[in-house]
């Protein structure tokens, strides 16, 4: 585990020069990397799935989204037959920027992974992925245990 949080602690470094790299406040850097992550799965974001994915106020994403767009890094498009729903999407230099600044690590990534057999990598995906799901359970039940009593509605037994 402690291998992990310091793995955790390169990677938010490391988003850290990114945002830094490209001129943005870290929040600005991350939410454009989320947006072109989802992208990439097939899985486009909306801006309230954005939110959610970044821990911000539904008006504090709204803001900064403006922010986004107005700076061309991304943009909202109104794909879906229900004309209400937004879909967010990076804009085309996004890739690029990001390709530049992470290609290198990801080719260092790629060899030190190289010396491990697909069937130990297929594990250790199946190891994480157990971890994750594990931790976005903990963190929902934690937040809802958060959530005012009178956000939730009645408690269980009353009326």
């Amino acid at each position: 585990m402690e291998s992990l949080r310091i793995y955790g602690s390169h990677y938010a470094e490391l988003s850290r020069r990114f945002a830094a790299w490209l001129g943005l406040h870290s929040t600005d850097a991350t939410a454009v990397l989320e947006i072109a992550a989802a992208e990439e799965r097939g899985t486009p974001l909306s801006p309230a799935r954005l939110s959610e994915r970044i821990s911000l106020s539904t008006g504090a994403t709204t803001a900064l989204l403006n922010r986004l767009e107005a700076a061309g890094h991304i943009t909202r498009a109104r794909e879906h037959s229900d004309r209400r729903i937004v879909t967010l999407r990076s804009g085309g230099h996004v890739q690029e920027r990001a390709d530049e600044f992470f290609g290198p690590l990801a080719h260092r990534l790629d060899a030190a992974m190289s010396h491990y057999p697909p069937q130990f990598l297929e594990q250790v995906e199946a190891f994480m992925t157990d971890l994750n799901t594990t931790m976005d359970s903990h963190l929902t039940k934690e937040q809802d245990a958060m959530t005012p009593r009178s956000l939730r509605g009645p408690a269980e037994g009353t009326p």
